[in-house]
Protein backbone atom coordinates (compact mmCIF):
# COMPACT_ATOMS: atom_id res chain seq x y z
CA UNK A 1 0.00 0.00 0.00
CA UNK A 2 1.00 3.38 -0.54
CA UNK A 3 0.40 6.62 1.63
CA UNK A 4 1.05 10.45 0.40
CA UNK A 5 1.34 12.41 3.87
CA UNK A 6 0.21 15.98 3.08
CA UNK A 7 -1.38 18.85 5.18
CA UNK A 8 -3.15 20.05 2.30
CA UNK A 9 -6.76 20.80 2.60
CA UNK A 10 -7.81 20.35 -1.50
CA UNK A 11 -7.14 18.79 -4.32
CA UNK A 12 -6.40 15.04 -3.85
CA UNK A 13 -6.28 12.11 -5.70
CA UNK A 14 -8.87 9.67 -5.42
CA UNK A 15 -7.32 6.88 -6.29
CA UNK A 16 -4.39 7.39 -3.25
CA UNK A 17 -4.32 7.21 0.27
CA UNK A 18 -3.48 10.26 2.34
CA UNK A 19 -2.61 10.92 5.94
CA UNK A 20 -1.88 14.29 7.88
CA UNK A 21 2.13 14.28 8.90
CA UNK A 22 1.09 16.57 11.91
CA UNK A 23 -0.51 13.82 13.33
CA UNK A 24 1.70 11.01 12.72
CA UNK A 25 3.21 9.21 15.53
CA UNK A 26 4.42 5.83 13.75
CA UNK A 27 4.93 3.92 10.54
CA UNK A 28 1.65 2.14 9.67
CA UNK A 29 1.73 -1.92 8.97
CA UNK A 30 1.22 -2.96 5.27
CA UNK A 31 2.89 0.02 3.56
CA UNK A 32 5.13 -0.06 0.71
CA UNK A 33 6.01 3.18 -0.56
CA UNK A 34 5.17 6.72 1.31
CA UNK A 35 5.42 10.07 -0.72
CA UNK A 36 5.81 13.26 1.91
CA UNK A 37 4.80 16.33 0.69
CA UNK A 38 6.67 18.96 2.25
CA UNK A 39 9.45 18.96 5.40
CA UNK A 40 8.08 16.48 7.59
CA UNK A 41 11.62 14.79 8.28
CA UNK A 42 9.99 12.42 11.19
CA UNK A 43 7.69 10.92 9.01
CA UNK A 44 10.80 10.10 6.32
CA UNK A 45 13.22 9.08 9.22
CA UNK A 46 10.33 6.71 10.54
CA UNK A 47 9.85 5.06 7.28
CA UNK A 48 13.85 4.73 6.53
CA UNK A 49 14.26 3.25 9.44
CA UNK A 50 11.62 0.34 8.69
CA UNK A 51 13.14 0.31 5.19
CA UNK A 52 9.85 1.39 3.34
CA UNK A 53 10.77 3.68 0.16
CA UNK A 54 10.25 7.32 0.89
CA UNK A 55 10.25 10.08 -1.67
CA UNK A 56 10.04 13.91 -0.70
CA UNK A 57 8.02 16.61 -3.43
CA UNK A 58 8.63 20.33 -2.57
CA UNK A 59 5.17 21.43 -0.82
CA UNK A 60 3.79 24.19 -2.66
CA UNK A 61 4.30 27.88 -1.60
CA UNK A 62 1.63 30.09 0.00
CA UNK A 63 2.00 33.92 -1.20
CA UNK A 64 0.38 36.55 1.01
CA UNK A 65 -1.05 38.79 -0.76
CA UNK A 66 -0.51 42.54 0.86
CA UNK A 67 2.43 42.08 2.50
CA UNK A 68 5.23 44.10 0.73
CA UNK A 69 7.98 42.04 2.71
CA UNK A 70 8.60 39.89 5.71
CA UNK A 71 9.02 43.07 8.25
CA UNK A 72 5.43 44.41 7.48
CA UNK A 73 4.21 40.61 7.57
CA UNK A 74 5.52 39.92 10.97
CA UNK A 75 3.92 43.42 12.10
CA UNK A 76 0.59 42.41 11.25
CA UNK A 77 1.12 38.86 13.06
CA UNK A 78 2.46 40.71 16.42
CA UNK A 79 -0.64 42.98 16.20
CA UNK A 80 -3.21 40.37 15.56
CA UNK A 81 -1.02 38.06 18.43
CA UNK A 82 -1.67 40.99 20.64
CA UNK A 83 -5.13 41.39 20.14
CA UNK A 84 -5.51 37.65 20.92
CA UNK A 85 -4.17 38.10 23.81
CA UNK A 86 -6.05 41.09 24.77
CA UNK A 87 -9.33 38.77 24.41
CA UNK A 88 -7.92 36.13 25.65
CA UNK A 89 -7.87 38.37 29.55
CA UNK A 90 -10.99 39.60 28.50
CA UNK A 91 -12.84 36.40 28.46
CA UNK A 92 -10.94 35.15 31.16
CA UNK A 93 -12.19 37.74 33.35
CA UNK A 94 -15.31 37.30 32.56
CA UNK A 95 -15.12 33.54 33.48
CA UNK A 96 -14.15 34.82 36.31
CA UNK A 97 -17.29 36.80 36.96
CA UNK A 98 -15.02 40.65 36.00
CA UNK A 99 -15.23 42.62 33.71
CA UNK A 100 -12.32 44.65 33.38
CA UNK A 101 -11.53 47.35 30.39
CA UNK A 102 -8.42 46.19 28.20
CA UNK A 103 -5.81 48.41 27.72
CA UNK A 104 -5.27 48.10 23.61
CA UNK A 105 -7.13 45.98 21.10
CA UNK A 106 -9.77 47.58 18.82
CA UNK A 107 -11.91 44.31 18.66
CA UNK A 108 -11.41 43.89 22.68
CA UNK A 109 -12.36 46.96 23.06
CA UNK A 110 -15.61 46.96 20.96
CA UNK A 111 -16.19 43.37 22.78
CA UNK A 112 -15.78 45.09 25.89
CA UNK A 113 -18.46 47.96 24.87
CA UNK A 114 -20.94 45.03 23.96
CA UNK A 115 -20.63 43.18 26.84
CA UNK A 116 -20.96 46.58 28.98
CA UNK A 117 -24.02 47.23 27.13
CA UNK A 118 -25.32 43.68 27.72
CA UNK A 119 -24.34 43.45 31.76
CA UNK A 120 -26.77 47.15 31.63
CA UNK A 121 -29.73 45.39 30.07
CA UNK A 122 -29.42 42.40 32.21
CA UNK A 123 -29.30 44.56 35.08
CA UNK A 124 -32.39 46.40 34.10
CA UNK A 125 -34.34 42.98 33.39
CA UNK A 126 -33.49 41.90 36.78
CA UNK A 127 -34.85 45.25 38.80
CA UNK A 128 -37.53 44.75 36.55
CA UNK A 129 -37.99 41.29 37.92
CA UNK A 130 -37.74 42.51 41.06
CA UNK A 131 -40.07 44.76 41.10
CA UNK A 132 -42.63 42.18 39.52
CA UNK A 133 -42.01 39.88 42.29
CA UNK A 134 -42.79 42.87 44.79
CA UNK A 135 -46.05 43.59 42.95
CA UNK A 136 -47.05 39.48 42.93
CA UNK A 137 -46.37 39.49 46.42
CA UNK A 138 -48.51 42.20 47.43
CA UNK A 139 -50.86 40.92 44.96
CA UNK A 140 -50.65 37.35 46.51
CA UNK A 141 -51.94 39.53 50.20
CA UNK A 142 -54.68 41.20 48.57
CA UNK A 143 -56.25 37.39 47.54
CA UNK A 144 -55.92 36.35 50.91
CA UNK A 145 -57.22 39.06 52.46
CA UNK A 146 -60.40 39.04 49.98
CA UNK A 147 -60.26 35.52 50.92
CA UNK A 148 -60.61 35.40 54.23
CA UNK A 149 -63.28 38.29 53.79
CA UNK A 150 -65.28 36.02 51.54
CA UNK A 151 -65.45 33.15 54.10
CA UNK A 152 -66.44 35.48 56.86
CA UNK A 153 -69.34 37.02 55.29
CA UNK A 154 -71.14 33.82 54.32
CA UNK A 155 -70.71 32.48 57.71
CA UNK A 156 -72.39 36.36 59.22
CA UNK A 157 -75.17 36.24 56.48
CA UNK A 158 -75.96 32.18 57.87
CA UNK A 159 -76.22 33.75 61.41
CA UNK A 160 -78.27 35.97 59.91
CA UNK A 161 -80.49 33.76 58.18
CA UNK A 162 -80.46 31.55 61.19
CA UNK A 163 -81.85 34.72 63.51
CA UNK A 164 -84.83 35.48 61.10
CA UNK A 165 -85.97 31.82 60.98
CA UNK A 166 -85.86 31.83 64.62
CA UNK A 167 -88.37 34.56 64.83
CA UNK A 168 -90.47 33.34 62.04
CA UNK A 169 -90.92 29.80 63.69
CA UNK A 170 -91.56 31.59 67.01
CA UNK A 171 -93.88 32.93 65.52
CA UNK A 172 -95.68 29.75 63.83
CA UNK A 173 -95.22 31.33 60.17
CA UNK A 174 -94.26 29.04 57.26
CA UNK A 175 -91.01 29.61 54.77
CA UNK A 176 -89.33 27.55 52.28
CA UNK A 177 -86.36 25.76 53.89
CA UNK A 178 -84.53 27.40 50.84
CA UNK A 179 -85.40 30.98 51.14
CA UNK A 180 -83.61 33.80 50.28
CA UNK A 181 -82.59 35.73 53.12
CA UNK A 182 -84.61 38.58 51.37
CA UNK A 183 -87.76 36.92 51.38
CA UNK A 184 -87.33 35.83 55.07
CA UNK A 185 -86.28 39.69 55.87
CA UNK A 186 -89.85 40.57 54.17
CA UNK A 187 -92.13 37.93 56.26
CA UNK A 188 -90.34 38.89 59.50
CA UNK A 189 -91.16 42.70 58.37
CA UNK A 190 -94.95 41.64 57.37
CA UNK A 191 -94.59 40.38 61.59
CA UNK A 192 -94.53 43.71 63.20
CA UNK A 193 -97.34 44.84 60.78
CA UNK A 194 -99.69 42.59 61.95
Amino acid sequence: MELTYSNQLSGFDPEKRYRNPEHFDKPEAGVTSVQVIGDWPNVVNAYEAAGIDVSVKEAKGMQIVGAADQAELEKVIAALRAEHGTIEILVDGLEAGEIHRPESGELALHLFEVLGTIHASVGELTTERDGLLLTVDGLREEIETLKKVSITTPADEAGEIAALKAKLDEANIQYRANASKESLEKLVADLSKA
